[in-house]
């Protein structure tokens, strides 16, 4: 009996011992890998506020020229006019690629930064599954020791119950290892949604560095031709000049087009967005912007099945939206995932993940009436960006003071959420630019 007593005491010893061990690796290792990472991380986090810094001057610079372009076509329509701002515009556009271009070397450091994290959580797992796996190991040679076999080698109940306590603890590390194994893997999955989100805004950025780049060579050929113009004669300058205004019959039967599919006339889509202006404060021509199909860039939107499409916690909820609305799930599409692995899943014209649809149905209803609201009803999806827009605006102006600048800031974080600064160069600017133009044509309309 003394001989089993012994071996039993030999068992707790040795598998606390592995734990030691196994625990030594991973207190020894980790640290060093998590050191690497931190320095990464601070190297990298000062060479991010360098590209703040710089973008932040740039920002100054394009938002003057974009003040002077205003301020030139108001002016009128004369060759010189037109030369001067096509001008301002090749030196605003320039200015916007540099932005981009910074843009980039700062979604590069961030995609450097989640490798740096995604590797030492790959080691931290690993390290994780050896421990439990030691620990399973040793509870399973006890588990092959009866109680009746262990009373008859050890009659003594206290000496049972201490060890049965020294297997009651290994039972509770165990549960703490594979609540950590758990966290950990949550985190992995964390780390490379968050690494695909940085690849899909390096490809976005690049795409909208190339078209700049073409619309610079463009105005750089108009301005030619109208330099060429100005040695021609009185007719031809004339021909020229004449800018072909729309009238405001035209502009209210413009076809406006949605990003989750289908199309209005502008007219139809003012009258929303001025509704939605209405009840929110924010300006109508924004709300029109964001729900512009051009100003988004999306190839996939509006064309996939929930089932394939869609987040795992996403879509309970799309699941109990689409039956509070009698709607078929299958039949109603959604926006498809990017090339680099993000999920798709948005819904309607505004576009919004199921979850955060959710979050704004009260409101939505109170203005609109419907109960409940419809992703896909165009009264409540323009509400619906709206209010997103509102509580996105009041986060802006905290940061910004040039409404310019507010509004950029607030289009970027209505198409990306946390990682708006990625966006401000490239869905940003060309959310602000359209709004421009939809506040043109909706001056010229309300002006008849």
């Amino acid at each position: 009996m003394h001989t089993m007593q012994q071996r039993r005491y030999f068992f707790v010893i040795a598998a606390m011992a592995v734990v030691l061990i196994i625990t030594g690796i991973i207190v020894l290792r980790v640290p060093a890998l998590a050191q690497t990472a931190v320095t990464a991380i601070e190297s990298t986090a000062q060479k991010q506020q360098d590209l703040e810094n710089q973008l932040a001057q740039l920002q100054t610079q394009i938002d003057q020229y974009q003040t002077q372009i205003a301020a030139d076509q108001k002016q009128g329509t004369t060759l010189t006019g037109q030369i001067n701002t096509l001008n301002a515009q090749i030196t605003k556009l320039n200015l916007q690629i540099q932005a981009i271009n910074l843009t980039l070397q700062q979604i590069n450091g961030q995609i450097t930064q989640t490798n740096s994290e995604i590797g030492v959580t790959q080691n931290e797992i690993t390290s994780e599954k050896v421990a439990v796996g030691a620990l399973l190991r040793a509870l399973y040679k006890n588990d092959q020791t009866g109680f009746l076999e262990s009373f008859l080698a050890n009659p003594d109940i206290s000496t049972i119950w201490e060890d049965s306590e020294s297997i009651s603890l290994f039972e509770s590390t165990l549960n703490v290892d594979v609540t950590q194994l758990h966290n950990l893997t949550g985190q992995l999955q964390d780390q490379s949604q968050q690494l695909a989100q940085s690849q899909s805004a390096e490809s976005t950025a690049a795409a909208y560095a190339a078209a700049q780049a073409a619309q610079v060579a463009a105005n750089k050929t108009q301005v030619n031709q109208l330099l060429t113009a100005t040695k021609s004669d009185a007719a031809a300058k004339a021909a020229l000049a004449a800018q072909a205004k729309q009238t405001a019959a035209q502009i209210r039967n413009q076809i406006f087009q949605l990003l989750g599919g289908g199309s209005l006339t502008f007219e139809q889509a003012y009258q929303y967005a001025q509704v939605a202006s209405q009840a929110t404060g924010v300006n109508a021509a924004l709300v029109l912007a964001i729900l512009n199909r051009e100003s988004a860039l999306g190839a996939n939107v509006g064309q996939c099945s929930y089932q394939t499409a869609m987040s795992p916690s996403n879509i309970p909820i799309f699941l109990q939206i689409v039956q509070q609305l009698g709607l078929n799930p299958s039949s109603m599409l959604v926006s498809c995932p990017n090339a680099d692995g993000v999920y798709g899943g948005a819904m309607g014209p505004a576009q919004f993940e199921p979850s955060t649809w959710e979050l704004y149905v009260s409101s939505i209803t109170s203005i609109t009436g419907d109960n409940p609201p419809s992703p896909w009803s165009n009264a409540d999806a323009f509400v619906a960006t709206a209010l997103y827009l509102k509580g996105a605006m009041q986060g802006c102006q905290a940061i910004y003071s040039a409404q310019l600048d507010v509004d950029r800031c607030t289009a970027a974080k209505y198409y990306a959420g946390g990682g708006w600064k990625n966006y401000l160069w490239t869905y940003g600017q060309a959310t602000v630019e359209q709004e421009q133009t939809f506040a043109q044509d909706i001056a010229t309309i309300t002006s008849s």
